[in-house]
Formats: structure tokens, sequence, C-alpha cells
């Protein structure tokens, strides 16, 4: 693809918008980081109505008022994705030998019907110490939260020693659309190369009451994946039925498949944190944690493990149907039944031999299991750097004193496969913490507690300068 210039619309959105952006004298700079983020969440980037490309401008203005040149800020989209755009910008060290460190958030939002939301899904709207919107928490949160600190940091007058990389990009949450960290990382890997990035994935965990859990630090993530199983038969009138009908077969293909399961497996991430949660949890369950560690076989440890439906999906490659078509007339037999079959693949794992177990639980060379397109990069995990967990745990120890740091593997995926995929380490660390039903992420109602975001905020400015100093 080839690199569209963004720079005319880029320049009238910031002589448009800079004389807004006057200096925040109030200490921290809250009242100007709320400012920052209400703009953000308030700029509709769905795929189906909005424009990642004008948040990002919106994202490259606020620089550029406080003083990133033109050479510090590289804005981009492609002639066949033009409101799918992304910014990456760079705030220069004193020069240390080290590579720099990367920011990494994605800005596109999940669809969101008004019809459907209590509130306005693109108005931020901060009720009973909650904030709501769609993307108040995933990801336009973190994402404000690092474009804030880029700004800051110039404020202050601030000299790390290291580069301090910012990627704001879109496609992070459809499947198939145009995905930004994937193409920096195959077109300008230069612009966002890092030692490490910091992403979405990691959140700390609160209980039913509000209490402080557990600090999450994301070091690996499943492989999202699609598959199809396809059924056909030749068809004919209704009025005739014949005991082979492409329907039935795949009820019976989608009965063996929600049989299936994966085996219990362990990486060095998921080992760390079921070590730590055991002990956490305590009782039957935690008993069951510390046999099945010492043998993934155990079934018994297995089934009281798996009650819980996130630890479950932690242990093991999972897929699950989540779309089916089929039949061409009421009154006619089915000709073809397609099935959607999505798995979240454990680290590691190739795409293409989960394929083949699908194949093998169904147990039918007429029945096709194909792979779509795109496939993901089945990349392995990071692993855990000394350097980021040493950081971690000071700048947590004094601003969520006695919250165990627990390294984790999400059972989603983040924009980190690419990422990786690309040599760039990436850890999900966001010092947010988030209600035990995720706070409606991707459903109604999303939601953020204002206190978790502002101490995101303060963890993310004590924790990336500490990385930068070094």
């Amino acid at each position: 693809m080839t690199l569209k210039s963004s720079l005319l619309a880029f320049t009238a959105v910031l002589a448009f918008a800079a004389p807004a952006f006057a200096a925040d004298k109030s200490g921290d700079g809250e009242p100007a980081f709320r400012e920052l983020y209400k703009e953000l969440v308030e700029t509709n980037t769905t795929l189906s109505a909005g424009s990642c490309t004008l948040a990002a401008e919106r994202m490259a203005a606020r620089l550029k008022a406080v003083g990133y040149s033109d050479d510090d800020i590289h804005l981009f989209s492609t002639p066949e994705h033009p409101k799918e755009g992304g910014l990456v910008a760079v705030f220069h060290g004193t020069g240390s030998k080290k590579k720099p460190i990367l920011l990494l958030a994605h800005i596109d939002v999940v669809e969101a019907n008004r019809a459907d939301w209590t509130r306005d899904p693109f108005t931020l709207v901060e009720e009973g110490g909650y904030f709501y919107a769609r993307g108040a928490s995933d990801d336009k949160a973190m994402a404000a939260v690092f474009t804030d600190l880029m700004v800051r940091f110039k404020q202050e007058g601030y000299k790390p020693k290291r580069d301090i990389k910012l990627a704001l990009t879109c496609g992070e949450e459809t499947s198939g659309a145009f995905n930004g960290a994937e193409w920096l990382g195959q077109n300008h890997k230069d612009w966002i190369d890092a030692a490490y990035a910091i992403n979405e994935g990691g959140s700390g965990q609160l209980d039913e009451n509000g209490k402080m859990t557990a600090f999450g630090v994301q070091a690996a993530e499943k492989v999202f994946q699609n598959y199809q199983i396809e059924t056909t038969n030749p068809g004919g009138h209704s009025s005739q039925p014949v005991p082979q009908n492409a329907i039935y077969d795949m009820a019976a293909d989608l009965t063996k498949l929600s049989a299936l399961e994966f085996p219990v497996e362990f990486n060095e991430t998921t080992r760390a944190y079921f070590t730590k949660m055991a002990d956490i949890t305590g009782g039957e369950t935690g008993a069951a944690m510390k046999a099945l560690l010492k043998d993934p076989n155990d079934a018994a440890a297995n089934a009281i493990v798996s009650k819980d439906k996130k630890w479950h999906s932690m242990l093991r490659t999972t897929c699950v149907a989540t779309m089916i078509q089929g039949g061409h007339a009421t009154n006619a037999l089915p000709q073809r039944v397609d099935t959607n079959i999505n798995c979240r693949i454990l680290p590691g794992t190739s795409v293409e031999s989960v394929r083949q177990v699908l194949d093998q639980a169904i147990g039918d060379p007429n029945h096709h299991v194909t792979i779509l397109e795109p496939r993901s990069p089945a990349t392995p995990s990071p692993a855990l750097d000394p350097e980021i967990m040493a950081a971690v745990d000071a700048v947590s120890s004094k601003l969520f004193p006695g919250v165990p740091v627990l390294p984790t593997m999400t059972t989603g995926a983040t924009d980190g496969i690419y990422t990786t995929a690309a040599g760039i380490p990436t850890y999900g660390i966001s010092g947010m913490f988030v209600d035990p039903d995720g706070g409606g992420v991707h459903g109604l109602n999303e939601r953020i507690r204002v206190k978790s975001l502002m101490d995101g905020r303060k963890f993310q400015y004590q924790f990336v300068k500490k990385l930068a100093d070094l």
C-alpha cells in the first residue's frame, strides 16, 4: 500500500483546535486530561460511521500545540482506507544507547446502537463515580493517558534518557479491516521500532466491593483465528426429503465440536499466574490449582479450576461456533451450510494444527474445515522482561500497596500480536482496575471508574518515566 498524506486535513484541524489548548496550571494537569479524554471519546471511531483519521488528527493537534515538530509526528492512512488512519509520534531522549519505549493504543471502538444504550454512547457521561461511553475503557482510556503523557512530558521540559514513542492505531476491533499496527509493522517498522511496547490487555482486578485484588501484567495473549465448516448437498424439493441433509450434517458436526476440549497447557506466564493465584484464592480451588500445576492431566483438579470461565480459557486453546448460515429457500432442501468457528489459540500453537484437531473431531472427510483469512500470526509469548517487572513492582507498591502483581495471559487478542510479530515484545500494563464484569466492554453501557482512570494515569506517568530513565 502507498502512504496517503494527511497534511492538509491535519493543518486544518490544527489551525482550528490549537487555540483551545491553554496551559493547565492545576498541578498534575487533570482538567486538561479530562478535556483530551472527552474529545477522544466523543470522536466516533466505529468502522461503520466514524473516523480514526479524524481522532488521530485531533490528538496530533494537541501534540503540535505544545511544541512537537512536523518531524516528530507521522499521520498515516491509505487510499483504500482513508478513515482508518493513525498517528505515530516521538518524544526524544538525551541519547541513551537503549532502544526506545513504544506506547501502543488503538483508537477504534466496537459499534454501539443508541437505542440499546441507557445514555448516548458517543457522549462522555460522568455519573455515580463512573465514566460512561463507548470506548471510555476500551481503548480510549489508555490512548488518552498515553497522549496526555506525551503532552505533559513536553510541557515539563522532561529529559528522558531514551526516546518515547506513541502509536495510536485503528482496526483492532474489526477482524479483516485495515489494521494500523499490522500496517506499521510491515511498512514502517522504523517509526515504531522499540525495545518493547506497552499496550492494553493487563488490568487490575476489583472484587464486588471495589477492593483491589490483583495488578495484572499481560505477558502473553491468545491468537484469534476464524475457521469455517462447510456441509453441502444436491438439495431438492422440501416435499420429498431425504436422509442426507446439509443442516442435519452440520448439526451433527457441531454436536461433536461442542464436546471438544483441548488439553491443559501451561506457558511461562500462566504457570506464574496460577502459582500466585493458588495462594491468593486458597481453599479447594487454590489446592486444585496447585494440583493442576503438578499434573496438567489431573481431571478432578481441572474440573474445579475450569468452573471459572476465565481460568478455563487461560488453561487451553478454545474453539466455539459463533455464526451459521445455510439454506436458500423455505421450501427447498438446503444445498450448503457454513458455520464460523472462532478459536482462541495458545501462543506458540500453529493455526494449522488447530484446524487438524477440528477436522479430527468432526471425523468426516466430506465436511471441510478451512482457515479463514486473514490468518493471525502465531507469535510466541515474549519473556517476562526483568526491567519491566522491576518498574511495575516499584510503582505499583507505592500506589497500590499490598496488591499482588500477577503476570497474566489475556484470553482475547490485541494489536500486540502484530507488534510482537514485528520483533517488538509487547506487554499489557494499564494500571487501571476494572470491575468483575469487565465494565461492559464491547457491550452495553461501557464504563470505567473515574478513580481507576485517574489511578492509571498516575501509574503510567511514574512507570514510563522509570523505564525512560534507564
